[in-house]
């Protein structure tokens, strides 16, 4: 297995993690990816080309392409060092075809650079937390599990939900809990935290649901969706800086795709899947110049075009499967 690397554009240590070459089946997990036949059709996969998972998680996603790869390479990127593990694990039978990286997919451009890469023929990107993520209490992501303050998607960062909890302002909150979760309770609930945590820090994920209920309405209490819900997420998304890494991922990524080369984002929140369609928009419908214009003076110059109109949605049989996968939304573009 190969060793750390140094990024000199970025000063931050890139865990490059290439395998001796070998053959194989993807592991067994009982982890299922969503859209997984979609998206491995959306990506029209070559067996000799280039490719990237920028959210690798389980790896799931990433060992259905790989099974596909006969002289090509897959590189695999998580900000997550346990989905490095993890994935990793499930990937060595694949050999010298993955290469498995500790970074951001808003410095995928940073990335292939490093790593000597100056196009691909496919990406992925599988927006939002992981179920491991979720299901590990210690992370302190899930509202259904006590734990400590935390929801670091890179443990190596330094801003935790604790510091967000504690150290915003009630109109930053509010703002947040607003903006990211579309809580329609967040000055209520943001007031509610900053009174709470004016006698105590508030340290533990149960806490923070015991205070989100104490400022809510019986009948948002009585809604089928749990009423932390919402603000768990806003939190997890400021934390993590969610929404400006997708930005910076829809700004740079067309760029670094060959043409014919495809584009497919799973999101699973309206913001997340605003600013994909946006960004496709942007690099397919960007000129600016009058309709009435006989001639485009702008310089746009169109460099993805849409397979679908409207996202792919996962079927009823998935969603019964998985409900997770029930708010997915995939869209594929192809660079032109």
């Amino acid at each position: 297995m190969g060793g750390a690397r140094h990024s000199e554009q970025s000063g931050k240590e890139i865990t490059d993690l290439s395998f001796e070459s070998g053959e194989g089946k993807p592991g067994e997990s009982g982890h299922v990816s969503v859209l997984l036949q979609e998206c491995i059709d959306g990506l029209k996969i070559r067996p000799e080309g280039i490719y990237l998972d920028g959210t690798l998680g389980l790896g799931g996603h990433s060992a259905a392409i790989a099974s596909k790869l006969t002289t090509g390479r897959l590189i695999g990127i998580d900000r997550d060092e346990t989905a490095i593990v993890r994935a990793g694990e499930r990937l060595k039978p694949f050999g010298g075809r993955v290469t498995l990286v500790h970074g951001t997919f808003g410095n995928l451009g940073e990335i292939l650079d490093h790593l000597g890469i100056p196009a691909v023929d496919g990406m992925l990107f599988d927006l939002g937390v992981s179920s491991p993520q979720l299901d590990e209490a210690e992370r302190g992501f899930s509202y259904r599990m006590d734990s400590p303050l935390d929801m670091r998607m890179d443990r190596s960062q330094s801003k935790t939900a604790r510091d967000v909890v504690n150290g915003y302002d009630e109109e930053a909150l509010s703002r947040i809990l607003f903006t990211y979760g579309e809580e329609r309770y967040a000055r209520r609930i943001s007031a509610a935290i900053v009174k709470a945590r004016a006698l105590a820090p508030i340290e533990t994920t149960d806490r923070l649901v015991e205070i989100i209920r104490s400022a809510m309405p019986a009948a948002a209490l009585r809604e089928k969706q749990h009423p932390a819900k919402r603000s768990f997420q806003a939190i997890r998304i400021e934390v993590n800086g969610e929404l400006s890494e997708v930005e910076q991922m829809m700004q740079t990524a067309p760029d670094w795709l060959r043409k014919g080369g495809r584009l497919c984002v799973i999101s699973f929140h309206s913001l997340e899947d605003r600013i994909v369609k946006q960004g496709i928009a942007a690099r397919e419908h960007g000129c600016t110049c009058p309709r009435e214009a006989p001639v485009c003076t702008c310089g746009f110059v169109q460099t993805l075009r849409s397979v679908t109109k409207k996202p792919i949605l996962p079927a009823p049989a998935e969603c019964a499967a998985n409900p997770r996968a029930r708010s997915a939304r995939l869209r594929v573009a192809e660079r032109v």
